[in-house]
């Protein structure tokens, strides 16, 4: 079984349609933590605007996915209207906790960007107002579906490292995961992270390559390297991003970061 298969085998993930319809002016949707949200587009175009400041614009034929239902509004321009469908998603506790947590605040698609995506959700969607023989068995089928789908994506695309979720659904391997996430700077050794997941280091190494398919400094390079890649986009000089994701000197990361991607950061940032 691959690995993404073995994170996913236990998600039991269920849709409750609760909205289908033409929309003109704003809808306000509040915060649901308990559950994901899943918005498509039938026909027109949409504007969203989140809590936290994000704006987008979805075409006809498109979906929105908030993973832990953030606060949001919805709103067509004036005088013009879009029909809309929405589901709550649900999914076990486990995965609320190991899985969603990992995930974008929110994924936005288009079909030319994942046809198979938004062929699922509209299937989907479609058999929530058939209502043909089966069809509840139907929806709970098309949700695994569309989750595999959306989290072969973002790995895929570079969104989120798979690492990352496999590591996080791992119950004794969550904790430290967010650790390293949010302190790759820190001065990590294989010894010191068995230690906060209270294994032996060997037993550690094995269980961590074994769960995300990496040992556990080459995540760690990871990490680093994805964040001071972020850091160079907003132009911070390389001797400072060193010393924030955790190497001595410019020199060290830029040999790190060469062997890796095959060019210097400051090439790769003029790239």
């Amino acid at each position: 079984m691959d690995s993404l298969s073995q994170l996913l085998e236990s998600l039991e993930v269920k849709a409750e349609v609760f909205y289908n319809g033409k929309l003109c002016g704003l809808q306000g949707f509040d915060e649901n933590p308990q559950s994901g949200m899943l918005h498509f587009v039938k026909s027109g175009a949409i504007q969203v605007k989140t809590e936290e400041g994000h704006k987008l614009s979805l075409p006809s034929s498109s979906l929105l996915f908030f993973p832990s239902g953030v606060k949001h509004d919805v709103f067509v321009a004036q005088n013009q209207e879009a029909e809309l469908v929405c589901a709550s998603i649900h999914f076990p506790i486990t995965q609320q906790n190991f899985l969603l947590s990992k995930l974008p605040r929110f994924i936005c698609m288009q079909t030319k960007e994942n046809p198979e995506i938004v062929t699922t959700t509209a299937w989907l969607f479609k058999e929530a107002f058939v209502e043909a023989t089966g069809y509840r068995t139907l929806i709970n089928r098309l949700c695994d579906i569309f989750m595999v789908q959306l989290i072969r994506h973002v790995t895929d695309t570079g969104v989120i490292h798979f690492s990352l979720l496999a590591g996080a659904s791992h119950p004794k391997l969550n904790p430290l995961m967010d650790k390293l996430k949010f302190s790759p700077e820190d001065a990590w050794t294989v010894d010191s992270m068995a230690q906060e997941v209270a294994m032996s280091r060997s037993k550690f190494a094995q269980l961590f390559k074994e769960t995300t398919g990496k040992a556990p400094m080459e995540y760690l390079t990871d990490l680093r390297l994805d964040a001071a890649k972020r850091l160079l986009k907003k132009q911070k000089p390389v001797g400072l991003i060193a010393n924030h994701v955790g190497y001595e000197n410019a020199s060290t990361l830029a040999r790190v970061f060469k062997k890796r991607f095959g060019v210097t950061p400051k090439q790769w940032i003029k790239r």
